[in-house]
């Protein structure tokens, strides 16, 4: 998947892994900005779409139509970039491109690509392509989708009908324009995986009534001499001679084995001005060595200005393992068979507010705007929607009262006491507002009820041997009064394919929700002293990604792909299987 990650909870960070929090409260937040602000992304592949046709129409009088492709991306602003075009096929109304186009697969962004077919005249079959003048050729039609829609087929391919510019959707006479056909195919380069386990001994201490709390950070050093993270592993506490958790290095981030990488160790402060201890500047191919021969290598701390030599320290590197791996990629379980199931549970308590008010978070706009809870149903189902087959979710409320009942904690979104699922997005959005003017708003907000149903329903599937990961969505604006029974919850459901999502709206404290979040390092434990087997849970505060000017959506979903491999991982799950 071009990452970088940990085998655990709060080492499995994406590179660019994640920015799943947005406060600098806890260890892990400070130092996911600090990565953050230096550009690092989310989860990523590297995709080629080649491209097929059948049954083009023809154009030309006396020979069969000379078609191209031409492919667009969409901006933020909803406007069509041109990114590429295929060579020409002569005399073809059923042609085979042999010109692929690269494109980076991001899970959490949803990557609409357009696609038009064009008839290149005679005249201008000695003119380079990328020199042509689109409006001079005769055009055939064109197709739309998101590449999550190529990637999450069994076979990677989608065909397409080509329709006219005019035709928002496809009409009857499609069939006369023709079909598209789009095979993606991953990057094989990107599944070759470093694993290392990495220490350092003797380090110094930063702090002056504890010992340094370290980490480490690597980077790649481009042509032009600058050096971009591309890994990090976990914060250890007070610890000088520490051994971090495995990290995962893609070799196809680095470029190859000679890339010269430098690796840094900081101790850790919370207000995030990390501390450097100190550094070394080795390739993957010089730590294997280190590792082979079992020897360290002295960092050092870089000298001011003007003088020649670095000042060499008596801490010292170690690479305690090192292997490589060809590892199944998240596009291998998707192509394999494998779905992600959406659920949603949405917080009716009474502390949002009289939804008929406009103050309310559950306020319904007339206008049209959306609110809190819709955006994040909105914009996380968005994603997911293209991973699930039947498009058929689970949708629930909490912390109400239905019509002549008691205060539930897990009811039917839907109003049905059989049947939880909806059909599809809009089926979400128009059973939570119907829900609204269905129940009345109480209390107390608990998870535990939500987190089990959710995790039956996976239970359950995994029962039956189906290839399905459940993604459960909570969207809430209060701390929770069952966290104990959250934490038990939680515990037993890390065992199952299972993650959960926790959106928090309003201006809450959401402090003690970020426990929840094992991004830290530190594993949930349950009542009976049983420790979480992974971390399951993803927290943002929504208000805060919106500050920040990122997608509550990227912000969420950063780590999911990481959450679902390590799940398949561990039990040695294969794509085929």
């Amino acid at each position: 998947m071009g990452n970088c990650c940990s085998d655990v909870g709060g080492g499995m960070m994406a590179i660019g892994g994640t920015a799943p929090s947005t406060s600098a409260a806890n260890q892990n937040d400070a130092a996911d900005w600090y990565f953050k602000s230096r550009g690092i992304q989310g989860l990523f592949s590297q995709i080629e779409l080649s491209f097929s046709a059948t049954n083009l129409r023809d154009r030309d009088v006396f020979s069969k139509s000379d078609p191209m492709v031409v492919v667009y991306i969409q901006e933020r602003d909803g406007a069509f970039t041109e990114v590429f075009r295929t060579e020409v096929v002569l005399n073809s109304l059923n042609p085979k491109w042999i010109t692929k186009y690269t494109v980076t697969y991001q899970f959490e962004i949803v990557q609409i690509l357009l696609f038009r077919v064009f008839d290149v005249d005679t005249q201008f079959h000695n003119v380079a392509v990328k020199m042509l003048k689109l409006e001079e050729q005769q055009y055939l039609g064109e197709a739309s989708c998101a590449l999550s829609e190529i990637v999450s087929k069994a076979n990677r391919s989608l065909t397409l009908d080509l329709v006219q510019r005019e035709e928002s959707v496809p009409s009857t006479y499609s069939q006369h324009r023709g079909k598209l056909t789009v095979h993606a195919e991953e990057c094989f380069s990107s599944k070759t995986t470093t694993e290392m386990t990495l220490k350092c001994l003797n380090l110094e201490s930063k702090d002056l009534f504890s010992k340094s709390d370290p980490f480490l950070v690597i980077s790649k050093v481009v042509e032009s001499g600058i050096s971009i993270p591309v890994c990090k592993t976990e914060v250890l506490k007070n610890d000088l001679n520490p051994t971090w958790k495995p990290v995962f290095l893609n070799i196809e981030q680095i470029g190859s084995k000679d890339i010269p990488l430098v690796i840094e160790c900081f101790d850790f402060n919370s207000n995030g001005k990390h501390e450097l201890i100190g550094k070394v500047q080795k390739s993957l191919a010089d730590l294997e060595k280190l590792h082979s021969a079992r020897e360290g290598e002295n960092l050092f701390l870089p000298t001011l200005v003007g003088h020649n030599q670095n000042k060499v320290l008596k801490s010292k590197f170690f690479v305690e393992n090192y292997s490589e791996t060809v590892q199944y990629t998240f596009l291998d379980y998707l192509s394999g068979g494998f779905e992600l199931n959406f659920m949603v549970a949405v917080d009716f308590t009474a502390s949002n507010g009289n939804p008929r008010l406009p103050d309310s978070l559950h306020y319904i706009d007339p206008s049209g705007r959306l609110n809190a809870y819709q955006k994040a149903i909105h914009e996380v189902g968005e994603v997911l929607q293209f991973y699930d087959a039947d498009k058929r979710f689970p949708a629930w409320g909490f912390g109400a009262r239905p019509i002549d009942g008691p205060v539930s904690h897990c009811f039917n979104l839907n109003g049905s006491s059989n049947f939880c699922e909806v059909e599809g997005i809009r089926g979400i959005m128009m059973a939570y507002t119907s829900a609204l003017f269905n129940v009345s708003l109480a209390g107390p907000t608990l998870f535990g009820h939500v987190i089990n149903r959710a995790a039956m329903i996976a239970s359950q599937s995994l029962a039956n041997d189906a290839k399905k990961y459940f993604v459960l969505l909570i969207i809430t604006d209060g701390v929770i009064t069952d966290l104990q029974e959250t934490k038990d919850a939680l515990v037993k459901a890390s065992d199952l394919p299972l993650s959960i999502l926790i959106v928090g709206v309003g201006g809450a404290d959401f402090k003690e929700m970020e426990i929840l979040d094992a991004d830290k390092g530190e594993r949930l434990e349950s009542s009976t002293g049983r420790v979480a087997s992974r971390d399951i849970v993803q927290f943002v505060p929504f208000r805060d990604v919106q500050n920040e000017g990122t997608s509550v959506v990227q912000s969420l979903l950063a780590e999911l792909p990481t959450q679902f491999l390590t799940y398949m991982r561990s039990r040695d799950i294969k794509p085929n299987s």
